[in-house]
């Protein structure tokens, strides 16, 4: 039984990649891609760690880095959830709460805490480079 449900559940959100809303699989994870990059580079310029490697190493900051990408990514996965649910509801004509879960962090969510990082990074190095160093005579 367990194994038949855990089953039903892969093909169900393998078979969202195909048919209707099909489209939200590229285009939430650029939504979050474009939040990640502008939230790393506002990162960079503040001097605040990555994002992940923050959430990982430093827990007394996890729950409040978190509670800001949510903040952040909210738009993208009220919009995920909505789509998923109308997908369930068209094409499954049933509702599969784990599974919207599921969708919506993947493709909203995922993307922004596996970006955040590295645009930080990024930023961080280009803002060094395109800063005027200070000359000083000798």
């Amino acid at each position: 039984m367990l194994v038949e449900l855990g089953i039903q559940f892969w093909q169900e959100l393998v078979g969202r990649t195909e048919g209707p809303l099909a489209f939200r699989f590229v285009f939430q994870p650029i939504m979050a891609a474009g939040l990640a990059i502008r939230d790393g580079i506002r990162d960079a310029k503040h001097g605040r760690a990555p994002y992940l490697s923050t959430i990982v190493s430093r827990p007394e900051l996890r729950r409040a880095r978190l509670q800001e990408g949510i903040r952040a990514t909210s738009r993208v996965l009220m919009l995920a959830v909505v789509l998923d649910l109308a997908y369930q509801w068209i094409v499954l004509q049933a509702i599969r709460p784990l599974e919207t879960v599921v969708v919506a962090f993947g493709l909203a969510f995922l993307p922004y805490l596996v970006l955040r990082g590295p645009t930080a990074r990024i930023a961080k190095r280009r803002l060094k480079w395109s800063t005027p160093r200070s000359r000083t005579s000798s």
